[in-house]
């Protein structure tokens, strides 16, 4: 039997990434109106796949591994929250730019305010560690560790592709 307090977390992340991506078709249409260009269309239906995985896969991992001590959840809990807060600094901080796609809108400058002061790639930032702290604040730790590796394979691919746009959109 799964704690019920953890069920509450999976599904309120499962809300959240709900609302990014009414922001995302949100944000897509605003940047479409504005000329933008969409690379690495052939990646984004795996990165669905995975992260939709992702949930279902900690949850059916939940029922059948027992969940660390208190004080080992409440601190991954913790660092999920922080995840979650650099989540929505990197939303904030590009506005209408924001997106779960790769879209850029030719002629505007590279953001470099808000976290991208310190990370180049922040919102990744989140999604790494919150693979391996949603997971393991019920122990889930085989759902950790294939996430892990898939969406570092993913990230491979989607950082370069988010690079490579991002510096044709420079030089343009």
């Amino acid at each position: 039997m799964v704690a019920g307090w953890y069920l509450a977390v999976l599904a309120a992340v499962a809300i959240e990434r709900l609302i990014e991506l009414v922001v995302a078709r949100k944000n897509a249409a605003w940047s479409f109106a504005r000329g933008g260009v969409e690379s690495g269309r052939g990646h984004y239906p795996f990165m669905v796949v995975l992260h939709t995985g992702f949930l279902f896969g900690c949850l059916a991992e939940a029922l059948y591994v027992e969940p660390p001590p208190v004080v080992l959840s409440a601190v991954l809990f913790g660092v999920a929250v922080l995840c979650q807060g650099l989540r929505w600094w990197v939303i904030q901080t590009l506005g209408p730019r924001w997106n779960t796609r790769v879209i850029i809108v030719p002629g505007l400058p590279r953001i470099a305010g808000g976290p991208f002061r310190y990370f180049a790639h922040p919102n990744y930032v989140a999604v790494v560690t919150e693979g391996i702290v949603l997971p393991g604040m019920y122990g889930c730790w085989r759902v950790a560790t294939v996430f892990t590796v898939l969406n570092a394979l993913l990230l491979w691919v989607r950082i370069r592709e988010e690079s490579a746009a991002l510096d044709r959109m420079e030089r343009n």
